[in-house]
């Protein structure tokens, strides 16, 4: 593809895991809107769970998550104390007539829990909330610091689906992003989760890293399509130094530019579909025998689902629920967190109260975040009023140099197939928000 092509549209964009993005996440919304919100829940809402645990044992200098590295264990076990008085709290706000569909634990690294903690953690929950027999109960796991104790708790626990991060397994990107995990390692992990009976693995990778090339690529993908994971996720590098302080440390000299970002992702995208799996949305690819293949899909901050939620309540410091009425997130610092839900108060700190076109904006975002493509007449049933301007911004698509990505179709518009690694830049052209600051936003190739 034309090089000035490509670096036009690596502008910064949003990564769009929700609308509107955090970036319009305010101070007007407080822990009272969240605590309405809750109550305002209906009789059989289906809920999803989200816990996040914020410490590591060492700080990859790329991490763009809310976490920090920690030497003892005594911050984590009194955070985790803090966490189920959260979850005990909050669901006495919640309709006792609910059901959960799904579970996410992420981090940071959830698998820094002692066993012992894993198991209470996860018990907190059940208690509290009608977890469904066949809920997914998905946990990202860093195999660097991973025992058999923590799998058999996790097992114990419910777990079914386990999300390991890998990147890169070359030898120089690990050691220019204070990372290093070998195929050995990482394989031990999977093995170990799959004699437990947990067989639904997914590995993580991300291109646009320090020191790496096409051909460290290829190498890599070789090495992970060894260890057959049910899924897949590609994620290019967000380089916000200007944010994450950590990130200073990686030095900008040897990061590819757009145009060998654009080429690595399309390099993986290549392997992984001629190896048989199935591309979904923007950056995730599964087996065709998993259930993110052939289903509705719906986009978060997780990433790719099945799940179709009422309602996603956020767990523990940073985390982000996601309501009928709005967003909410808590919040960020850990101490602040604790002494917050000590207190018996919800940890709300901030987060946006939709309007009907953010609303209308979203589905559409989310439609061609998923599946490349809106159907009109469903946007005019649905949000009869805030149509009209949507569907003036996509026919203005249509009028620029965007327009040789972006169609009209019979029953609506769509994504073509040379323009879904541009699908974050042709949604901002829905976004009502946005503006292109570098330091807010990732590279969108």
């Amino acid at each position: 593809m034309n090089s000035e092509l490509v670096e036009s549209y690596a502008a910064p964009a949003p990564r769009y895991t929700s609308y509107p993005t955090a970036q319009q996440f305010s101070a007007d919304v407080t822990s009272s809107h969240y605590a309405e919100w809750l109550s305002a829940l209906k009789a059989g809402a289906n809920l999803s769970l989200y816990c996040h645990i914020p410490f590591c044992q060492s700080l990859c200098w790329y991490c763009g998550c809310t976490t920090k590295a920690l030497r003892r264990y005594d911050p984590v076990a009194a955070y985790v104390d803090a966490i189920i008085t959260e979850i005990a709290h909050v669901a006495t706000l919640v309709v006792p007539d609910h059901h959960v569909s799904h579970v996410h634990w992420g981090g940071g690294t959830p698998n820094i829990l002692q066993p012992g903690d894993i198991e209470r953690l996860s018990e907190a929950l059940r208690s509290h909330y009608a977890i469904a027999p066949d809920a997914e109960f998905a946990v990202e796991i860093d195999p660097r610091h991973l025992e058999a104790e923590q799998v058999a708790a996790f097992q114990r626990s419910g777990v079914n689906r386990v999300s390991i991060g890998v990147q890169d397994f070359d030898p120089a990107v690990q050691a220019a992003i204070n990372r290093v995990q070998s195929f050995e390692m990482t394989q031990r992990a999977i093995g170990m989760f799959r004699d437990r009976g947990i067989a639904s693995i997914n590995v993580d990778l991300v291109y646009g890293l320090p020191n790496q090339t096409s051909e460290s690529i290829a190498r890599t993908i070789a090495q992970v399509l060894s260890l057959r994971p049910d899924r897949i996720a590609t994620f290019g590098y967000a380089h916000l130094p200007t944010r994450l302080i950590h990130q200073r440390l990686i030095d900008e000299r040897v990061l590819p530019g757009p145009v060998e970002r654009f080429a690595q992702s399309q390099l993986l995208a290549d392997l992984l579909v001629d190896a048989g799996y199935v591309r979904i949305g923007l950056d995730h690819f599964a087996l065709p025998t998993d259930h993110l293949t052939g289903t509705a899909l719906k986009r978060n901050f997780q990433g790719y689902s099945t799940e179709q939620a009422d309602a996603l309540l956020g767990f523990g410091a940073s985390a982000i629920g996601q309501l009928p009425q709005g967003y909410v997130q808590n919040t960020v610092a850990s101490g602040d967190y604790i002494s917050k839900v000590g207190q018996a108060r919800l940890a709300t700190v901030r987060g946006v109260a939709l309007t009907d076109d953010d609303r209308a904006r979203a589905w559409v975002i989310e439609q061609l975040m998923c599946g490349l493509s809106f159907n009109t007449a469903e946007l005019r049933q649905r949000f009869p009023q805030e149509a009209a301007p949507i569907l003036a911004d996509a026919d203005g698509i249509l009028a620029t140099k965007t327009g040789d990505f972006f169609t009209r179709t019979e029953d609506g518009y769509r994504v073509t197939e040379p323009g879904r690694p541009f699908v974050r830049t042709i949604c901002t052209k829905f976004d009502s928000y946005f503006e292109p600051v570098a330091a807010r936003h990732a590279m969108a190739v």
